[in-house]
Parts: C-alpha cells; sequence; structure tokens
C-alpha cells in the first residue's frame, strides 16, 4: 500500500503505519475514512491515533470473516464462510438499524459542511458542526460503520441465493456476487426500521435490482437499453408460456400476444442477438480463430487511408487550375461520379463546341506537367 502526502509529514505518517500494521493482526476491513485523514495528518498526536485504534476488525472477533478472493475453486468455500455468520435476531436488526441511521446523519451533516466549505472538512470542523468533542465524533463514527459491516455481512446468503437465479445471463458468478454485494450495501443506508419491515425483505429488492442492472451494463459487448431488455426478456416468457399451448408459434401471433406490431418485434429479436467475438478460437483445443478463418474481402483500412490521401491531394493540384478547366477535367475524367464524359457532352453542358473544350483540356494537363504543381502526386506512383 501506498500513502502519498506532504513532505513534511512522511516521518509522523511512517510512524503511525508501522503501529497500524502492528497493531492490526490479519486484518480484514480498512476504513477509508481513517485512512484519508491519515494521508491529510489530522490526528493531533501519534499516541492519539495508537490508542484510538480506528482501523479494526468490523466483524464479531469470535467469526471469522469471509474470504473477498474468488475463484473456480474457493465459491464453495466462501458459501460455507458465510453461512457461519449467524442470522440477526429482529432485536438485533433494529438497534443496527438505528445506529446506521445515526451514521447517515453524521455523514450527511458531513456532505452539507462540505458544500458549504467547498473542499473536504477535518473533523475539528466536523465535530464543531455537531457540537460535540472529536472524540465522541470518533466514536459514534466507529460504532455506526461497525453496526453497517454487521448488518451486511450478516445478510450476505441473500446475495448468494439471489445470484444464482441469474446464472448464465452474461456475468459470471462471482460477478453477481459483487454487484449484488453492492446492492445489499444500498440496501443498508436506505433502510428505514420504523415501517415494520424485516430488513431481508428490504434487501432482496435492491439486491435483485443491482443484479439486474449490471446484467444490462455488463453482460453484452453491445450495451442494449435497459427497457430493451426488459421487453426481450418479457418476449422469451411469452414464447415458452405460448410454446406449451402449441409448437409452431409466428412471429405474427407473439407480436399480437405482446400487443406490438410485427416490425417492431423483429427489430428487438435481432437486435437480442448476441455478438461473437472474433478473436475466440473456433473450438475448443484449437488455436484458430474465427478472424484468421474468415475471407475478408472488403476494403482495408491501408486502402481506404491512401485513396482519401489521394482524393484530397488531387483536389489540392486541381485547386491550381481556372474554374473552367477544373470542371473539363472533373467531368472529362469522371472525378466527382465515376462516369467519364465524351467532349461532346461536356460542350453540350458549356454551351461550347467539342473543338473548344479539347483545347481547354489539352491547356489544363499541360499546366499539370509542371513539377511544381504535381510533386505531391508524384508520390503515388513509386
Amino acid at each position: 500500500m501506498f500513502v502519498i502526502v506532504a513532505h513534511q509529514t512522511i516521518e509522523n505518517i511512517n510512524v503511525k503505519i508501522k503501529w497500524w500494521l502492528i497493531d492490526c493482526k490479519n486484518p480484514t476491513y480498512y476504513d477509508t475514512y481513517w485512512l484519508e485523514n491519515i494521508t491529510r495528518n489530522d490526528w493531533e498526536s501519534t499516541e492519539e491515533f495508537i490508542n484510538k485504534e480506528p482501523i479494526k476488525l468490523s466483524y464479531d472477533q469470535d467469526i471469522e470473516p469471509p474470504t473477498a478472493t474468488f475463484t473456480q475453486d474457493s465459491i464453495q468455500l466462501y458459501h460455507k464462510e458465510i453461512n457461519k455468520i449467524p442470522r440477526l435476531r429482529p432485536e438485533e436488526e433494529i438497534n443496527l438499524a438505528h445506529q446506521i441511521d445515526e451514521l447517515s446523519a453524521l455523514e450527511q451533516i458531513r456532505k452539507n459542511l462540505e458544500k458549504k466549505l467547498k473542499r473536504s472538512p477535518n473533523d475539528a470542523e466536523w465535530a464543531t458542526a455537531l457540537k460535540i468533542s472529536i472524540p465522541e465524533l470518533r466514536d459514534r463514527l466507529q460504532q455506526g460503520r461497525q453496526a453497517k459491516n454487521k448488518m451486511v455481512t450478516a445478510n450476505l446468503r441473500l446475495v448468494t441465493s439471489i445470484a444464482k437465479r441469474y446464472q448464465n445471463r452474461g456475468l459470471d458468478f462471482q460477478d453477481l456476487i459483487q454487484e449484488g454485494s453492492l446492492g445489499l450495501i444500498r440496501a443498508t443506508e436506505k433502510f428505514d426500521h420504523t415501517k415494520g419491515y424485516k430488513f431481508s425483505t428490504y434487501g432482496i429488492w435492491w439486491i435483485r435490482q443491482a443484479i439486474t442492472r449490471a446484467i444490462c451494463d455488463y453482460s453484452r459487448i453491445i450495451r442494449l437499453p435497459v427497457y430493451l431488455y426488459e421487453t426481450i426478456s418479457q418476449i422469451k416468457k411469452t414464447v415458452k408460456q405460448m410454446s406449451t399451448e402449441r409448437c409452431l408459434l409466428t412471429a405474427e401471433e407473439v407480436a399480437t400476444r405482446m400487443e406490438m406490431t410485427t416490425e417492431k418485434l423483429r427489430f428487438i429479436v435481432e437486435c437480442a442477438q448476441e455478438t461473437l467475438s472474433l478473436e475466440i478460437p473456433i473450438s475448443k483445443g484449437e488455436n484458430t480463430i474465427y478472424k484468421e478463418a474468415i475471407e475478408f474481402d472488403g476494403e482495408t483500412p491501408a486502402k481506404y487511408v491512401f485513396e482519401n490521401c489521394l482524393q484530397e491531394d488531387v483536389e489540392t493540384v486541381l485547386n491550381t487550375l481556372t474554374e473552367r478547366e477544373r470542371n473539363v477535367l472533373r467531368m472529362r475524367f469522371g472525378l466527382d461520379d465515376g462516369q467519364e464524359k465524351t467532349l461532346k457532352d461536356i460542350g453540350d453542358t458549356f454551351n461550347l463546341t467539342r473543338e473548344r473544350i479539347r483545347q481547354i483540356e489539352a491547356k489544363a494537363l499541360k499546366k499539370l506537367e509542371d513539377p511544381k504543381r504535381n510533386r505531391i502526386l508524384r508520390e503515388y506512383l513509386r
């Protein structure tokens, strides 16, 4: 870990970090608020920091906290570890929710103070705004954060149970757990215990909302709008339901059931097609990727750049001629539409004789033979 601080505080910071690492054996949780205080050197003395010991295990000391490292082999272990954490009793849940509300109130006052000062307030300014002492502020913050972490860890099993229902939808299971955990944290911040509902009932909605939103945002290479993703899910459910009634379904029948036009249904189904990466192997055990197996007959990027540069340079050279000479050469060689015109066609356009057009063309080409004019075009003939 690196802590970036002002030069004059480095020595003091090193002392604090040294004591911190000694005091916290096998740490599993670090509070970013206290780390911010360390880097700002808000602590009045090293002794106060050591005695306060703000960065501690936030779980009960007799509970082994769950591991945060997810691999294919450790997911089962993670399930076992979170199942060791006891469930909260109703009275414990209410008590924790009350402490979390107090923490939210403290943090809201800090946000208001930050807007007023137009900078991040220190603890002294924060405590003054609350009309309490700095030690009391830190005690209340520590209690609130411990309560919040206990509420979260006690309900992690909710995340895994809901995440299982959304597997095979474009995100790995560990990603679903991570997104669901963020939703659980949000639920602890928004939970209102005064309404009499259990936290699990409220938390399930936030966990499900976080997971479904993550699937919409990250499961596809090309992101679809949330409303379109929800419509696709409704179409799949409708098709599955109608398939139990009859085997063969037409687009018109599904569109009628969905109360939409057939054209809109086909458009949505086309959008729902999965995007295939050309960088993946054709099959397991092979090194050949799709990109190497597909014959490309289109315009390469190099050719596209070459033709655009050539067109710009031709325009530069033509601009050295008179307007009539430019127009005659454009029509004669089809520079605008690719269709070469005869001398008679050009003469009819300008109301000139065929011979006069030939003379204008010859004069223009003679000018272009000047090395000063055609110098940039000669590079394309090498």
